[in-house]
């Protein structure tokens, strides 16, 4: 069985791949024709690369890639251009999240399929009454008019946490919430939690990327692991006491 990796051109989606091929996994990965993908997964015999656009895969063509998938790992983002915050798609998050479901759901797989979502603590789980400061509520508020992938991620989450819910028997999830992303060569100790213990805003964390694409990479793989977490959306820190 293999995993299907969407955004895995990106930041974080390039470390996921790393580490479920390191993992022995056979991965699926979409990416454009001009993503910029590192020249050894060409020839990995694990690694297979459909050349696509995800806003523009039909329902039909994901449920046949996933035929022989038992999990899907959502690294997408938009670019940090005016182009890529403002341009279409506007909800290239969400949009996939429930194109990947309906996917799901075409196939009734015999078992529920693993979707693991990159998200960020600025989105809040609102299953479980999650307390926001005045501050961050008005924030949070502007930035929802004024940015739009802002809302996308929160829209994504909302869509696995509303929409296919916690019972469904085809789809299980878990929304990853790293704070402040930065870049670091090595996994390093994290720490892990039901809800942020910082501000997102005022008082952020930080989480390196490489992290929180080991995260994904233990869920996907770990079964003690994803019973803990499934049906939530963990929030991931860089444990400060080891810096």
């Amino acid at each position: 069985m293999a995993t299907l990796v969407v955004g895995a051109s990106g930041a974080t989606g390039k470390l996921l791949v790393e580490q479920l091929l390191e993992a022995g996994q056979k991965v699926k990965i979409i990416v454009r024709s001009t993503s910029n993908i590192p020249n050894h997964w060409n020839n990995h015999e694990k690694l297979t690369i459909i050349k696509g656009i995800i806003s523009e895969i039909s329902t039909d063509e994901i449920s046949t890639h996933l035929v022989d998938c038992q999990s899907v790992a959502c690294c997408l983002g938009h670019n940090l251009t005016f182009r890529g915050i403002y341009g279409k798609p506007r909800k290239l998050v969400t949009d996939s999240v429930k194109l990947i479901c309906e996917a799901i759901l075409k196939n009734t797989p015999a078992k529920p399929i693993k979707i693991v979502l990159m998200n960020t603590t600025g989105n809040s789980n609102r299953d479980i009454n999650e307390p926001v400061s005045a501050g961050q509520t008005i924030v949070l508020a502007l930035l929802r008019l004024l940015l739009p992938p802002h809302t996308d991620n929160e829209q994504a989450a909302d869509y696995l946490r509303v929409k296919v819910g916690q019972n469904n028997p085809y789809i299980e999830w878990t929304t990853v919430r790293p704070d402040t992303l930065i870049n670091e060569e090595k996994v390093t100790v994290y720490t892990l939690h039901k809800s942020p213990t910082r501000d997102a805003l005022f008082n952020p964390g930080k989480t390196s990327r490489i992290n929180v694409a080991h995260l994904m990479a233990r869920l996907i793989l770990d079964v003690h692991l994803w019973n803990t977490w499934k049906g939530q959306m963990p929030v991931i820190y860089n444990d400060s006491s080891q810096t």
